[in-house]
């Protein structure tokens, strides 16, 4: 839910025009990434609070009886395709390419799912946003992935790896964070959970490490002129599972805010106010 931050900053970038020519969306992420690449302003913050209430869009009861926290058959048909109708038609018009960051949970490894048609890619962005314990892992074309963010949280690299030579980076977690270890009761459970697949174990006890080197290399690239960073100055009180709907909203506000403060400097980095890389 701390993903509403997004969500701010890309609706300030769909209010001034800002468009990439490259898209990489990891968990939370990659859900509104969606709205932003078709172009809908909103939808990514009134899709995450308007149906907070309803115990059929997420809660124990969805977990328990479906195995996804979040309820698959809601969040990615339901709500999509008749509450809150995604244009489908203006993603495909959009002019840049997209990628949903998995994590392949046999290999450990990321993969950066290409994104050409919302409707039948959807369970890329599903398996992006799928977290350990809390979601079904989610299997595409034979393989069974989970949440983008347990092996490549921040795909910076990829994107330079990609050919891509000025890059914004939009992070959730506040300035000065440091990720801490994963707690020893929960690395139990997820080696229980996931026993046929040792990696996802590997990946959650490392996490912290992992997580930690990458946001000094962002720092890096930052200082070489390769990453532009828009990230919340101080840390917030909205939870990974929020229910609150002022909190969010006035997270979101403050994605927005941060995008238009740095919105100069950013053009500044750009080179120009026209087509973006």
């Amino acid at each position: 839910m701390k993903g509403v931050y997004t969500a701010g900053v890309l609706d300030f970038f769909l209010d001034k025009g800002v468009l990439f020519s490259s898209v990489y969306g990891v968990s939370a992420g990659a859900c509104h990434m969606s709205s932003y690449l078709s172009g809908q302003r909103g939808r990514a913050l009134d899709v995450s609070i308007d149906y907070l209430d309803s115990g059929r869009y997420s809660g124990v009861r969805s977990l328990m009886a479906t195995g996804d926290f979040f309820n698959v058959d809601m969040c990615y048909h339901l709500i999509p395709e008749y509450l809150y109708p995604y244009d489908y038609e203006a993603f495909r018009n959009y002019p840049g390419k997209a990628y949903s960051v998995v994590t392949d949970i046999a290999s450990g490894r990321p993969e950066y799912l290409r994104i050409r048609d919302m409707r039948t890619d959807i369970d890329k962005i599903r398996a992006s946003a799928s977290l350990p314990l809390v979601s079904r892992n989610v299997k595409i074309d034979g393989r069974r992935y989970l949440d983008g963010g347990l092996s490549d949280s921040i795909p910076l690299q990829k994107s330079i790896l990609d050919g891509n030579a000025r890059n914004v980076v939009v992070m959730t977690k506040e300035v000065g964070f440091v990720r801490k270890p994963v707690p020893p009761a929960q690395l139990a459970l997820i080696k229980a959970r996931y026993y046929k697949y040792p990696k996802v174990y590997e990946l959650m006890a490392g996490r912290h490490i992992t997580y930690n080197a990458t946001q000094e290399a962002i720092e890096r690239q930052r200082e070489n002129g390769r990453a532009f960073v828009i990230r919340p100055r101080k840390k917030n009180a909205v939870g990974r599972i929020e229910r609150d709907t002022q909190k969010l909203r006035a997270l979101y506000e403050e994605g927005y805010r941060d995008a238009e403060d740095s919105y100069g400097d950013l053009l500044a980095y750009l080179g120009s106010s026209g087509t973006r890389e």
